[in-house]
């Protein structure tokens, strides 16, 4: 695909099937939780959730993986470094496995920490220890599946991701079903069919990444344990990683504030919350894409296409961030309704929706942006920009939050995204700048 034209029609290739991959996500938990929800008791549901939010803020700590492996790998291939390719995916692989295993052998302070962070009763923290003790041993699984997946979207293979991502969730589906419904299994049957899902899928995945192994780029442990690559790819997650927690951060200080003007006002927040997910969900695909044909072009050394697949990329993703704008703008109140149907809170969620609906227009281009720095590996500038940006952002908070309320905290999260736009553009010139000194 290196020498494919590069064309709309290319980008959406790529960014199609992640955008259908993403759009299952939201619905496993949903099964999850009606099957336990079938017990006809409230702890079982309680311990899924509680036990499924833990996991996921461990695991998404990892997230750099994907995103690293992605710009790395993608910059390999249009370098035409096909063993460097495969060894890219197979020290992620190695980095994966070895922070899986720290997680297994770490699970007791783990649950432990999390009972501290977020106490339960007795009953449903029980249950959740239950839960945990056994979806911990897919922690392997799921962190290497970052790697898997970050190295064939620089491929542009994303079907091949949205034929996993919908194997995992389909399988987990029916092995809800079977356990839990059929076989009686409650809490420990959930665990056990994530459990089974995630190393079936890893499976799945490996097989779609299998010529680097027919190519024996897993014996060449010279290439593979190279100190100056190692050291590249260490800096690249370390300072993704650091982005991704200060980012992390923001958006839990607007949880924790917005809590602050009451259980009204919370419950409205966390409504709305959802149709930013789905933002997210929604416009990856566009950036996934930019990750992959800037990563190319970086490493053939060509600014035109940098420049092309940064501007193609954004076209479509403006284009959908506007559709979005246009759906919250019209259906915006239904789907609120749909979300709740406490009447007090439909009413609080539609005075703070036009913040939601300007979200994905202010959004689109630190998210583009994002997908263009993580294909050029220019890591060490994103996480700078985000740096300066969260500054600007918590000095929005003080001034605005007590003058305008709520509407001031989602003013402050508008100023974030504008914000990291401004510092990512700003920079964006070193990128070009780079590949013509490929």
């Amino acid at each position: 695909m290196a020498d494919v034209p590069l064309t709309h029609a290319r980008v959406l290739r790529i960014a199609l099937p992640i955008v259908l991959s993403n759009a299952t996500v939201p619905l496993l938990g949903a099964v999850d939780t009606g099957v336990v929800g079938q017990l006809g008791l409230a702890a079982p549901i309680g311990a899924v959730g509680l036990g499924a939010v833990v996991l996921a803020s461990v695991y998404w700590i990892f997230g750099f993986l994907r995103m690293g492996t992605s710009g790395l790998a993608a910059q390999a291939r249009g370098a035409g470094e096909v063993a460097e390719g495969g060894a890219i995916l197979l020290r992620s692989l190695m980095i994966g496995a070895a922070a899986g295993m720290v997680l297994v052998v770490l699970q007791g302070p783990l649950i432990w920490l999390a009972f501290r962070i977020a106490p339960a009763s007795a009953e449903v923290e029980d249950l959740t220890r239950t839960y945990l003790a056994i979806r911990i041993w897919g922690a392997p699984a799921t962190i290497c599946m970052y790697a898997v997946t970050g190295w064939l979207i620089a491929q542009e293979r994303t079907r091949a991701v949205l034929v996993v991502q919908l194997g995992i969730n389909l399988m987990n589906i029916g092995l809800d079903l079977l356990f839990v419904l059929r076989l009686g299994w409650g809490v420990p049957g959930v665990a056990v069919a994530s459990l089974l899902a995630e190393w079936t899928g890893l499976t799945a995945g490996l097989w779609f990444c299998r010529a680097v192994f027919a190519r024996g780029a897993w014996r060449n442990w010279a290439q593979l344990l190279e100190g100056a690559r190692l050291r590249r790819m260490l800096l690249v997650n370390s300072d993704i990683m650091i982005r991704s927690v200060v980012l992390q951060f923001s958006f839990t200080a607007f949880v924790f504030l917005g809590a602050g003007f009451g259980t009204l006002t919370l419950a409205a927040n966390q409504v709305l919350l959802q149709f930013l997910q789905f933002t997210a969900f929604g416009l990856d695909g566009f950036a996934f894409a930019a990750e992959a044909l800037v990563g190319l072009a970086i490493g053939a050394g060509s600014v035109g296409v940098v420049r092309r697949s940064a501007v193609m990329t954004s076209q479509w993703g403006v284009g959908g961030a506007v559709t979005l704008a246009l759906v919250f703008w019209i259906w915006g109140p239904g789907l609120i309704d749909l979300l709740t149907n406490a009447p007090d809170v439909r009413l609080a969620a539609r005075a703070y929706l036009p913040w939601v609906m300007v979200a994905p227009v202010i959004g689109i281009a630190s998210w583009m942006l994002d997908g263009i720095f993580i294909g050029a590996t220019q890591t060490r500038d994103m996480r700078n920009a985000m740096l300066q940006s969260v500054l600007i952002y918590l000095g929005a908070l003080w001034v605005l939050t007590p003058w305008l309320g709520n509407h001031g905290l989602w003013a402050a999260l508008m100023v974030l995204n504008a914000t990291r736009a401004i510092t990512l553009a700003r920079l964006y010139p070193r990128i070009e700048a780079r590949a013509g000194l490929a």
